[in-house]
């Protein structure tokens, strides 16, 4: 038996029109053509759908089982299609996030909330699961952008450099540094680094000053939130490095210093690496657009 959509489509309209002449009206075509059709459908199911000397038109219970599935069916092709009709117009789609930077929701949740206005059909979601495994997860498909300040080189993906940023150092007012202008490698000997729980090759006080000087901190301890670092940085229990966004709050506070970390001025980029093809998605377009401004006013303070 093979059985087509325009099968289910015809034993509805006839049901719902109670006759051939009226059913053909609404599917637009001929009664001819479609007492044709369903002697065609009859052949294939092996028995009889209508009862021919009712009128109007009654379903057999063989029909009556076909219009079941037709009632079951059609109306989930027809949100398929409108599914399609979306994607195809770049309305809806899915946005999944692995962020590899600890301290990008601070600026990320603002975006998020202006994204989901503007797009209220696309699925966002951040994968904070996969925030190490992210690049090979982005190739299977399981996430859909991956936010990193080390973005990978792979065939298949696209870096879109977003804003740069500076690594800031923060320590308590109290603390010996706090007097002077510029933080250097050596400085950090004598102190509890505070950092977030990632490798040290996605923290950025190591992989752009203390691994290259070969220096070691008294002590290292992670903190989950940012909240929580800078509380235990006010209170003089150690020191941290945070990008200039973070700081923005105590930067005039009385229990807090920044200073820049040196020789040299230390910039570093951070990138959205999407799928080739995703790339010029329209609401992909919007949301790096958002990514790429919003955070700017956050580092203006």
């Amino acid at each position: 038996m093979y059985l087509e959509l325009r099968h289910f489509r015809t034993l509805r309209a006839i049901h719902q029109a109670g006759g051939l002449a009226r059913a053909a009206d609404i599917l637009n075509t001929t009664q001819s053509a479609l007492s044709h059709q369903v002697a065609g459908l009859e052949a294939q199911v092996g028995m009889e759908l209508f009862v021919r000397r009712s009128k109007p038109m009654r379903l057999s219970a063989a029909g009556i089982r076909m219009l079941r599935a037709a009632e079951r069916i059609l109306p989930e092709v027809a949100a398929l299609e409108e599914e399609f009709r979306a994607l195809q117009s770049g309305k809806t789609g899915r946005l999944h996030i692995a962020i590899q930077c600890h301290a990008c929701f601070d600026w990320l949740f603002p975006v998020l909330e202006m994204f989901r206005h503007a797009w209220p059909e696309v699925d966002v979601d951040i994968r904070a699961g996969l925030a190490f495994d992210s690049f090979p997860a982005l190739m299977r498909e399981e996430v859909d952008l991956v936010i990193s300040s080390n973005p990978e080189g792979v065939d298949g993906l696209t870096a879109h450099p977003l804003f740069d940023y500076h690594p800031t150092f923060v320590a308590s007012s109290k603390n010996p540094l706090a007097e002077k202008p510029m933080i250097e490698a050596e400085d950090f000997r004598d102190q509890v680094l505070i950092t977030y729980p990632v490798g040290r090759d996605k923290l950025d006080i190591f992989t752009e000053l203390l691994t290259e000087a070969r220096v070691e901190p008294r002590a290292h301890r992670t903190v989950e939130l940012t909240a929580v670092i800078l509380m235990l940085v006010g209170s003089d229990r150690g020191v941290a490095v945070l990008p200039d966004w973070v700081i923005r709050d105590v930067k005039a506070h009385a229990d807090y210093v920044t200073l820049p970390l040196g020789p040299g001025v230390i910039t570093k980029r951070l990138c959205a690496v999407t799928r080739d093809e995703d790339a010029v998605k329209p609401f992909m377009a919007h949301f790096l657009r958002l990514c790429r401004s919003e955070p700017v006013k956050l580092q203006r303070g």
